[in-house]
């Protein structure tokens, strides 16, 4: 953003920051993003998930959206209904997960190994039955690739339409390059390109339904409390723009409305709109301390990898 429209935005900038780290606190962690100097991590400065996980706009409609489609698997959906308080603390639930994507993506190696170990611990310790009586665990390989193909997708389809174009190519290699954390936690089979990806959900139809405990997570959703200001419009904002970045045969099985479909519309332009300020009000996040860890300059998260070499 140009230094006249920077000045220009500085209070609804400021306004914005101050939203985003009310939900989202930083330093609570424990995750070490600063050391050791020069450790690239699980992907490093010239992956395409270091540009694509450092897009917040992108990344929580993103997340939400695969959310939503997570609700469709029956098994798991179990898991979180079981194991967990999400209808008193869903925005604990989202910071959780939040930390998890961005200290397997920016920490170093040895920080994103023990994170993807706890992970693996708990999810050791969930298992279950669904409400027909169908055994489930959370360690399933199967339920894992669900869980984190609808994560790939939700990230890569908000960075597409709140931040910029991503070629096929580059699609395949974000895909390529996240599947090594579902891997690391137990998923096998794990989609590895776009094609993959829609061959993969093609493939789970016959698995999904939208249920009474569907719908019951789509409702805590939809009434979600950010501790912030005007908590409301910023939730409705985000879930909207979430629920934009569905594909059609989801918004079909989550038997969405032709008024839920406008009213994502609507959010998705806000969105798009504001998005520039989100990057304007967040210059000093997670991505830029790891590009300092490497001793980069954090613009090269604008660039494409190794287009400064075209």
């Amino acid at each position: 953003m140009p230094a006249p429209l920077r000045a220009l935005a500085a209070p609804a900038t400021a306004r914005i920051r101050a939203w985003v780290l009310d939900v989202f606190p930083r330093g609570r962690s424990g995750i070490d993003y600063d050391a050791p100097a020069g450790d690239p991590g699980l992907f490093g400065p010239e992956s395409v998930t270091w540009r694509i996980h450092a897009d917040f706009p992108g990344m929580l409609s993103g997340g939400l959206c695969a959310l939503m489609l997570q609700t469709l698997h029956p098994r798991a959906l179990a898991g979180v209904w079981d194991h967990s308080n999400f209808r008193e603390d869903l925005v604990g639930r989202l910071r959780r997960t939040t930390d998890f994507v961005a200290g397997s993506t920016y920490a170093g190696r040895a920080e994103a190994e023990r994170l993807i170990a706890r992970v693996r611990a708990i999810h050791a310790r969930v298992q279950g039955t669904t409400a027909d009586g169908t055994p489930y665990r959370a360690d399933d390989p199967a339920l894992l690739t669900w869980v984190h193909t609808t994560e790939s997708y939700g990230f890569l389809q908000g960075y597409r339409r709140y931040c910029r174009a991503v070629p096929t190519a580059l699609a395949d290699a974000y895909y390529a390059e996240t599947a090594r954390v579902a891997e690391a936690l137990g998923a096998t089979s794990v989609p590895a390109s776009e094609a993959e990806v829609a061959a993969y959900f093609a493939s789970a139809q016959d698995a999904l339904r939208c249920d009474a405990r569907s719908r019951e997570v789509l409702a805590v959703l939809a009434r979600m409390r950010l501790p912030v200001p005007m908590a409301g419009v910023s939730r409705d904002l985000f879930l909207g723009a979430g629920a934009a970045l569905l594909p059609d045969w989801a918004e079909q099985r989550l038997q969405r409305t032709s008024l839920q479909r406008m009213q994502a519309r609507a959010a998705s332009a806000s969105l798009a709109t504001l998005a520039p300020l989100f990057r304007a009000a967040l210059p000093d996040g997670i991505a830029p301390r790891a590009c300092a860890r490497m001793g980069m300059d954090a613009s090269l998260l604008t660039r494409w990898p190794g287009a400064d070499r075209v």
